[in-house]
């Protein structure tokens, strides 16, 4: 089980299931299906129902629905009983609930592989675990099984660029893990695993707490961020054997705790939240070394006393950085100069939800959803060109909301 490391509730693989059998539909799905509704609720009953010939010649197309997928404990009072589904609208943000993927225990994180077709879904607990899901074109989806990390608390996964690895992060032993994906999607055997044994855990930190593991944008190295050590280390991954070589740290401020960064898409700089010290530290990154090297830490705009900020965001031009508060609820917003050497803070606005664990973009940028832990729901945002954030229709109900995952 993740250790507690402030005010807010971190409960910690689960069992194999069979495939659907052949030409069945698939009882533990229907992505598909969802969203064929969804798209003939948005068309409108009196179009649907017209004869052809009434129709008028150039209709105007419905408005598209895409899925989104949903993590949460499976081991807390109140939580989801897997991963869980739904469709959003991409005009209006506007959630409609899905079917749940059971067999999976405690996702609290999930990662998409590039091709689209299998999702992979930490198991939060103590032993570790990860596992890997696969999405029918039909909407109907099969899990894979699980393998363990080899470490406890498992927080974070990537998946690498190349398509062949699951990158992950063991919060609780303080260690990053290496998996193979097979042609299928499924995982391999752990090929490595490395411990964060030094330096020194930061003030009040009883070890190693590794928070987040992600490939920088050259796809030469790879970066582990470490909540407990005030660390950030950065690795070469062998491609062939799957194995991690540390080339470089970079040290925090003691106590500041970093916990997850976000990279500018131009790939020089990244922003960095520490959700003990109440800061956002833009870095920068040189993709020869892979050494990032921290700047001042800026302020998250929230005022004194501790804002537990999760995750920071970057929109796709570059031009704007969110990052979500847990303390006071809000987001912070941001103006990128410089090429993304620099950051202007704007202004906060309420994240409509109690404790924002993790953000996400839609694909097309302009949808900001935000995954509210204690309040069980997920909050929708209009982006716009000029960077502002408007609320998009009501809180959508979702059990112990820790991640959203919006799928191309």
């Amino acid at each position: 089980m993740k250790p507690s490391r402030h005010p807010a509730t971190h409960p910690s693989s689960g069992p194999e299931r069979p495939a659907p059998a052949p030409g069945l539909p698939g009882r533990r799905g229907f992505l598909g299906g969802l969203l064929a509704t969804a798209a003939a609720a948005a068309a409108g009953p009196a179009l649907a129902a017209a004869p052809a010939s009434a129709r008028p010649a150039a209709a105007p197309s419905p408005r598209a629905t895409r899925p989104l997928l949903l993590g949460t404990y499976t081991s807390e009072a109140g939580g989801g009983t897997g991963i869980g589904t739904a469709a959003y609208d991409t005009a209006t943000g506007a959630i409609t609930p899905g079917p749940v993927i059971t067999g999976v225990d405690n996702p609290s994180y999930l990662a998409l592989h590039p091709s689209g077709s299998t999702v992979y879904a930490v198991a939060e607990q103590d032993p570790g675990a990860v596992t890997a899901v696969r999405l029918a074109p039909v909407g109907t989806y099969e899990v894979l099984g699980s393998r363990p990390t080899g470490g406890s608390g498992t927080t974070h996964l990537s998946v690498h660029p190349s398509g062949r690895w699951l990158l992950s992060a063991d919060y609780g032993s303080g260690s990053v893990a290496v998996h193979p994906i097979a042609e299928d999607g499924a995982l391999g055997e752990r090929t490595d695993l490395v411990t964060h044994s030094s330096p020194p855990p930061g003030p009040g930190q009883g070890g190693p707490h590794a928070h987040q593991i992600v490939t920088a944008p050259d796809g030469g190295h790879v970066l582990a961020v470490d909540l407990g050590t005030d660390t950030v280390y950065t690795y070469t991954l062998d491609e062939s054997a799957g194995t991690l070589t540390e080339v470089s740290r970079a040290a925090l401020a003691p106590g500041s705790g970093p916990r997850h960064l976000a990279f500018h898409p131009g790939g020089r700089s990244a922003y960095l939240a520490c959700e003990l010290d109440n800061t956002l530290v833009v870095c920068a990154y040189d993709a020869a070394t892979g050494a990032l090297t921290p700047g001042p830490g800026q302020s998250t705009g929230t005022g004194t006393g501790t804002s537990y900020p999760s995750q920071p965001v970057v929109t796709g031009d570059g031009a704007y950085v969110y990052l979500a508060n847990r303390g006071p609820n809000s987001l912070t917003r941001y103006a990128v100069e410089g090429d993304g050497a620099a950051l202007r803070l704007l202004d906060t606005v309420p994240v409509g939800g109690d404790w924002p664990r993790q953000l996400a973009l839609s694909p097309d940028g302009s949808l900001l959803f935000a995954a509210n832990q204690r309040s069980s729901t997920v909050t929708v945002f209009g982006v716009g060109p000029d960077g502002s954030l408007t609320a998009a229709g009501d809180p959508f109900p979702a059990p112990v909301a820790v991640c959203v995952l919006p799928l191309p």
